[in-house]
C-alpha cells in the first residue's frame, strides 16, 4: 500500500464514527474515555461485548456483526490503514452494532474495565514461532492475563487459526495452566461438531486456504 493511500485511509478513520483512535499517553495513562463506557456512549446499549483482537481488515468483526445483531463487536489493531475497510464497510450497511479500536493489543486491558467484555476473537494471529518471539505470542500466559482483567468471569475465548503450532502451543498451554477448554479441533471445516459461529464466517485469505485443502484450527475456552 502506497503512502499517499494509507495517508488518505488515516484520514478517512477520522472521520468516522465507528473508529476510536485513543493516544499511546491515554491508553498507558488509564485515561481512555470510553474505558467502562462502551456500552453507554459508544453503542449506546447494553448487549454483550466481543472483541476481535488483531483484527486486520476487518472482515471478521463485520461478518459476527451482520450475523449477531444482539451482540457489540470492536476490531482492535493498530494498524488503521487496515482496518479502515471494515469500517468503511459497517458504515456503508449501516451497522451500528460494530466499531474498531486502534491500540496494541498489548495494551488492551488499558482500553477495557474489569468485566467489561464478553468473550474475546483472535483470528489468525502471527504464530511467533521462534523461541524468542514467545513474549509476542497472543494467547501466552501474560496475553491470558491480559485478557482475563476484562473479561467477565466466565467470559469465552476463541482461537481460529491456519497454523498447527499456533493451535498445539495454546493447547499444550491451557492444558498446563489448568484453563477450561470448552472445543477444539485442528481441522474445524471437517468436523460436523463445530460451532456454527466457526464455520459461517471466512475471511479472505482463510478462503484461499480452504480451497488448497489447508486445515483451520479452532479452541474455544475460558481462562481460569
Amino acid at each position: 500500500m502506497g503512502s499517499k493511500n494509507k495517508l488518505k485511509r488515516f484520514n478517512e478513520n477520522l472521520t468516522f464514527s465507528n473508529v476510536f483512535q485513543p493516544t499511546r499517553e491515554e491508553v498507558v495513562t488509564d485515561s481512555v474515555a470510553l474505558k467502562g463506557k462502551w456500552n453507554t456512549d459508544f453503542f449506546k446499549n447494553n448487549n454483550p461485548i466481543v472483541l476481535e483482537l488483531g483484527c486486520g481488515k476487518g472482515e471478521y468483526s463485520v461478518g459476527l456483526a451482520e450475523r449477531y445483531p444482539n451482540k457489540n463487536f470492536i476490531g482492535v489493531d493498530i494498524k488503521g490503514a487496515r482496518f479502515w475497510r471494515g469500517a468503511k464497510t459497517a458504515l456503508e450497511n449501516g451497522l451500528s452494532n460494530v466499531g474498531f479500536l486502534r491500540t496494541q493489543i498489548e495494551l488492551i486491558k488499558h482500553c477495557f474495565a474489569e468485566n467489561e467484555v464478553d468473550e474475546i476473537w483472535i483470528t489468525f494471529p502471527d504464530p511467533q514461532i521462534k523461541y524468542k518471539r514467545t513474549k509476542h505470542r497472543m494467547t501466552n500466559s501474560e496475553f491470558l492475563q491480559n485478557y482475563k482483567k476484562i473479561l467477565k468471569p466466565d467470559g469465552l475465548m476463541h482461537l481460529k487459526t491456519d497454523s498447527e503450532f499456533m493451535h498445539g502451543y495454546t493447547l499444550g498451554l491451557l492444558h498446563g495452566e489448568g484453563h477450561e477448554v470448552l472445543y477444539s479441533n485442528h481441522n474445524v471445516y471437517n468436523n460436523a461438531g463445530a460451532p456454527e459461529v466457526v464455520t459461517s464466517i471466512q475471511t479472505f485469505y482463510e478462503s484461499q486456504y480452504l480451497e488448497i485443502n489447508k486445515c483451520i484450527t479452532y479452541i474455544q475456552f475460558k481462562i481460569k
